[in-house]
C-alpha cells in the first residue's frame, strides 16, 4: 500500500491551503468543478466555502475529504460525498487529484476509502459518479473500482461556461461491492 499519502477530514484543513490545491488547478478543473472554482476565487471566498461545508457536514447531507502528500505536507486532492439520499440510500462521490499526482493511482485508491466509508458508515445501497463524457480519468477511476456505466444522462449537468453537457452515470451498489470484495 502506497504511504506517502493519507486523507484527511474537513476539521484538519485550512482554506489557504486548499485555496493553493484549487489555485493550481483551475484551469485543469475550471469545466468540472464548477463550484468549487467559483465559490475559491479568493482567500475570504474560499474561507466561507470551508465553513460553508463545515456546516454540510454537521447537518449530514455532504462530506469533505482531502488528500494529503505526506512527505511535503500540501494537499493534493480532494474527495466529495453529496446528494445524499437517506430515503433510498444512495450519495454521489467526487474527487480530482493535483495534475502532478495524476496517473499515480493515488486518487482510485482514496476513492476506494470513500468507497468504503458510504458503504460502512453511512450505511447507503448505491454510490454514483457522473463524469464528463471527455474526462476520460475519472471514467477509468469509476471503471476501476468497479462502478457500472449505467448511462448517459443528457444535458444533466451546467459547466462553468453555463453550457449544459451530457455526463456519463456509473453506479455501484452495495450488494455488488460485497460480492467483490468477498471474492478478493
Amino acid at each position: 500500500m502506497n504511504t506517502n499519502w493519507k486523507l484527511e477530514k474537513i476539521h484538519n484543513i485550512h482554506f489557504k491551503e486548499f485555496f493553493d490545491l484549487i489555485e493550481n488547478n483551475r484551469n485543469r478543473i475550471i469545466k468540472t468543478f464548477p463550484v468549487t472554482i467559483s465559490n475559491c476565487i479568493d482567500l475570504n471566498r474560499t474561507k466561507e466555502f470551508i465553513s460553508k461545508n463545515i456546516q454540510i457536514e454537521i447537518e449530514k447531507t455532504g462530506y469533505y475529504f482531502y488528500v494529503r502528500n505526506i512527505e511535503t505536507n500540501s494537499l493534493i486532492g480532494y474527495i466529495g460525498v453529496k446528494k445524499i439520499d437517506y430515503h433510498i440510500s444512495k450519495c454521489e462521490i467526487f474527487y480530482f487529484i493535483d495534475k502532478d499526482f495524476e496517473g499515480k493511482g493515488i486518487i482510485s485508491k482514496a476513492v476506494s476509502q470513500i468507497i468504503e466509508f458510504c458503504f460502512d458508515h453511512l450505511n447507503m445501497n448505491k454510490i454514483f459518479i457522473c463524469t464528463s463524457k471527455i474526462n476520460f480519468a475519472s471514467q477509468q477511476i469509476a471503471l476501476k473500482n468497479r462502478f457500472v456505466l449505467e448511462g448517459t444522462l443528457r444535458e444533466e449537468f451546467k459547466n462553468f461556461e453555463g453550457i449544459l453537457e451530457d455526463i456519463n452515470y456509473y453506479g455501484l451498489l452495495k450488494s455488488d461491492y460485497e460480492k467483490l470484495t468477498k471474492s478478493r
